[in-house]
């Protein structure tokens, strides 16, 4: 048996939300709703040169300005090397 239906957007924090991303984000956040099913942000901070905390905190910022809620916490892919 599989779990419930998710969708997740993972963005990678090297610069700003741009029209492409919140797309995506907005299909995504839109498909789980759609099934009652899950919004999971995942970012994608495995490249640590370029990765910065305030791209992070920009997208997270501009996410909740179009009115996109997601699970908590934020999950961090490079939380997750081993899996």
């Amino acid at each position: 048996m599989t779990g419930p239906f998710g969708t997740r957007f993972a963005p990678s924090p090297t610069g700003y939300l741009h029209r492409g991303h919140a797309f995506s984000a907005l299909t995504a956040f839109e498909a789980a709703r759609n099934a009652s099913g899950r919004f999971i942000l995942r970012i994608e901070d495995t490249d640590r040169t370029r990765c910065r905390p305030e791209y992070e905190a920009a997208t997270c910022e501009d996410l909740a300005w179009l009115g996109l809620a997601w699970e908590l916490p934020v999950r961090r892919q490079s939380e997750h090397m081993p899996d």
